[in-house]
């Protein structure tokens, strides 16, 4: 079965020589202007939403953006791509086990070049020439990815998730826990490749992949957030108010601060395992202003020969 090309360049809307801040930068314009929760078609929003966080899945990393640069002239938008060989995902023990899966947040492309796979399973011949069909095999355990957003993370969900493996086609609602982090898999037991020989059926694992943001980025239990803040503010001080998944909250800029300068607002996270939230770690960054009216230009240059201040002493 052919799988449909991506174009994740496309998608963001950048050039495929862009760099990485130019692709964070489109990522985090199209993020807010689709983000369902700000959005007014939700539905369409959605789809977009997954379709703009699943390209910058790739393109933002650099190993899976080189990969994916690395397909080359035999990739072209529209077309159809089969694995080396003809194989098709999950192909085991002789036979194909080609499960689909939707409701996932990720297409079938995504899959096939960066996701988890199928592993064991049943069929074919084992070293003494039997047939897995003559004794009884646990089943093929199946693997995929679920896109889970800092939303669903911060107060749990429950997703529809279809896996289609020929013309069988299963519905499965999964839960999502409150807390659940990056790379954990999600197991539904019996939900997978049937058994050989009246032996029980493998597992479905989903494995999360947390939604990319485009204000915070996640470590661990924690968000980080870049605030830009204005000479004056990292001179003299000032009160700022800065995002958060429940809303804006308030914090101190202390006189004298520099740039990647980070500030911890304690609780303001992803929830835990076992109670407790991480924290929000603000990383200052100064910003200067480009061109100047002539009024803030005189201004600047009067500070200028007035300062005792001497960055390279």
């Amino acid at each position: 079965m052919g799988v449909e090309y991506k174009d994740y360049y496309k998608s963001l809307g950048v050039p495929r020589g862009a760099s990485e801040a130019d692709i964070k930068k489109a990522f985090r314009k199209l993020a807010r202007e689709f983000h369902p929760d700000v959005a007014k078609d939700k539905k369409k929003s959605e789809e977009k939403f997954k379709e703009i966080n699943e390209a910058y899945e790739v393109l933002g990393d650099a190993a899976k953006r080189k990969k994916y640069d690395e397909l080359g002239a035999d990739w072209k938008s529209g077309s159809e791509f089969r694995p080396a060989g003809g194989q098709a995902r999950g192909f085991r023990g002789g036979r194909s086990a080609d499960f689909e899966f939707g409701g996932t947040g990720f297409s079938d492309f995504f899959e096939q070049m960066f996701g988890a796979h199928g592993r064991g399973g049943t069929g074919g011949m084992d070293s003494r020439g039997m047939r897995a069909e003559d004794f009884a095999t646990r089943g093929q355990d199946v693997e995929g990815d679920l896109m889970v957003t800092l939303d669903e993370v911060m107060r749990g969900a429950v997703r529809p998730v279809t896996v289609q493996h020929g013309s069988k086609t299963e519905t499965h609602q999964v839960k999502i826990p409150v807390g659940v982090t990056e790379g954990q898999r999600l197991r539904l037991a019996g939900r997978g490749g049937s058994g050989g020989g009246g032996g029980p059926a493998g597992d479905l694992l989903l494995r999360v992949r947390l939604a990319k943001h485009p204000d915070f980025e996640v470590e661990e239990h924690n968000l980080i957030y870049e605030a830009d803040l204005a000479p004056w503010e990292a001179v003299l001080g000032a009160d700022i108010s800065v995002p958060t998944l429940d809303g804006q909250v308030s914090i101190k800029i202390p006189a004298g601060t520099q740039t990647g300068q980070k500030l911890r607002v304690r609780g303001r996270g992803l929830p835990q395992h076992g109670g407790g939230k991480g924290d929000l770690i603000v990383v200052t960054r100064v910003e200067v202003p480009g061109r100047l009216p002539e009024a803030e230009r005189k201004l600047w240059e009067q500070l200028a020969r007035e300062s005792k201040f001497k960055p390279r002493e």
